[in-house]
């Protein structure tokens, strides 16, 4: 009598297995939150409150204009005045990205020179 070695299954089978199981789950089970693992995450995604120092000093770890600035966040040149000027604060996705700015200004820094182009004239 020879004996063979079992051979694990593959990658694909496994996880065809585990699929299979997960469907058959679905369909008999009401404790899945019991059974299967799983994880809520919820984002800080509350923006600091920006007053006109912090809005220039991003524009300025930018080595940008206040036109640049605006163009690159997708505003009016009078937005970013206004609000370096302290008339008006910036708003919902303009405050992630000057934080994501202030927090990474190389890699933004970089991304700006990526995008910029010669305008000829």
């Amino acid at each position: 009598m020879s004996r063979e070695k079992k051979t694990p299954p593959r990658v694909g089978e496994r996880i065809l297995g585990r699929l299979r199981r997960f469907a058959e789950s679905l369909e008999t089970s009401d404790t899945l939150p019991e059974r299967y693992t799983r994880r809520t995450i919820r984002l800080n995604l509350e923006p600091r409150p920006f007053d006109p120092e912090r809005v220039k000093q991003a524009r300025k770890e930018l080595n940008a204009s206040q036109a640049i600035f605006a163009q690159f966040l997708g505003v009016s040149a009078a937005a970013v005045r206004d609000w370096e000027q302290g008339a008006k604060s910036p708003r919902g996705i303009a405050c992630r990205v000057i934080d994501e700015i202030l927090r990474d200004p190389k890699y933004w820094r970089d991304r700006l020179a990526e995008l910029a182009t010669p305008v000829e004239r």
